[in-house]
């Protein structure tokens, strides 16, 4: 595939498909007349934006929805034993959006985000840091940046409204919230998928520091699915096992590139202002697409 010269940041009008709602980077549509919460099929769109901190930023990078498409495609498949998702077809969509959008099964979400953890970084060493726990795990003393955590650990957090920050929660909470079963379950799901694509990215030279998945509950039957995106550089954190050194930030394939401009003098901008985040200069954005694409290249074996 060549580069797209414009990203694709808004929702496309699209011929038999009702637009409903516009995440931080997918727009949701369903069938034509069909109301969205009764919906048991809907299209899902990823667009080229790309968010970090609750903003959505400009530009936009050229390519990613195809990028994440199609890692989210390669995981389900290697996935599907384990846990069954809520893809239909990548091809059957309209021709104006192929390669970028899912035909899907309709799912009420469940309100959580699952995180599994292998490596101590983020939201998670703060949490550490402040409390010598995360997540309601309490961890050995002396851990750092970049520690690795064996066991991997499931740290959930709450699923916030648009312009919200998600909040990390203990497994206890979690249990409390939506029942010892139900979370149970999902801690159990999101650990099997972590490790199984901690072991398939080792193979290619990549470490999975972190993921989030999202489960929801099929409008057919009630089974729970594996929903969203899944393991993709949005998603996730990959750092190359060969610049691996613990006790220090490790380059990644992913947007942790695009956080840590916010957050440097270059950018310019303050994290707590009111202010919203600049625009990303063009040598961000391009290097930001360069890692996604490597990503993609190195996961699934494909040229994009």
């Amino acid at each position: 595939m060549t580069l797209t010269s414009t990203p694709l940041v808004t929702a496309p009008r699209l011929e038999g498909w009702d637009h409903v709602i516009s995440g931080k980077v997918r727009e949701l549509y369903v069938p034509a007349g069909v109301d969205p919460a009764a919906a048991t099929e809907v299209l899902v769109l990823a667009t080229d934006r790309i968010s970090a901190y609750d903003h959505s930023l400009q530009p936009g990078i050229p390519d990613k929805g195809r990028l994440l498409t199609g890692i989210s495609l390669f995981w389900f498949e290697q996935l599907a034993d384990l846990v069954p998702h809520h893809v239909l077809s990548a091809t059957e969509v309209p021709e104006a959006v192929a390669g970028r959008a899912l035909r899907c099964r309709g799912l009420d979400m469940v309100p959580l985000e699952c995180i599994a953890r292998g490596y101590l970084t983020g939201s998670g060493l703060a949490d550490y840091r402040a409390g010598g726990a995360v997540g309601g795990h309490v961890l050995p003393s002396g851990l750092v940046e970049a520690s690795r955590l064996d066991p991997a650990i499931f740290t959930p957090s709450t699923k916030a409204e648009a312009g919200e920050h998600d909040e990390n929660i203990t497994v206890g909470q979690a249990r409390e919230w939506l029942g010892d079963q139900l979370a149970g379950q999902l801690e159990e799901l999101t650990l099997a998928v972590y490790e199984r694509a901690r072991q398939i990215a080792a193979e290619r030279g990549i470490l999975l520091a972190d993921t989030k998945l999202e489960f929801g509950r099929s409008r057919l039957d009630g089974t729970l699915l594996l929903g969203d995106e899944v393991l993709t550089p949005d998603s996730s954190r990959f750092w190359s096992a060969d610049g691996y050194r613990e006790g220090q930030v490790q380059p990644s394939l992913d947007k942790q590139f695009v956080r840590d401009w916010l957050t440097s003098p270059a950018s310019g901008w303050h994290r707590g202002s009111d202010v919203p985040p600049p625009e990303l200069p063009a040598e961000v954005v391009a290097q930001t697409r360069a890692r996604y694409v490597e990503a993609y290249e190195r996961l699934t074996g494909r040229t994009f």
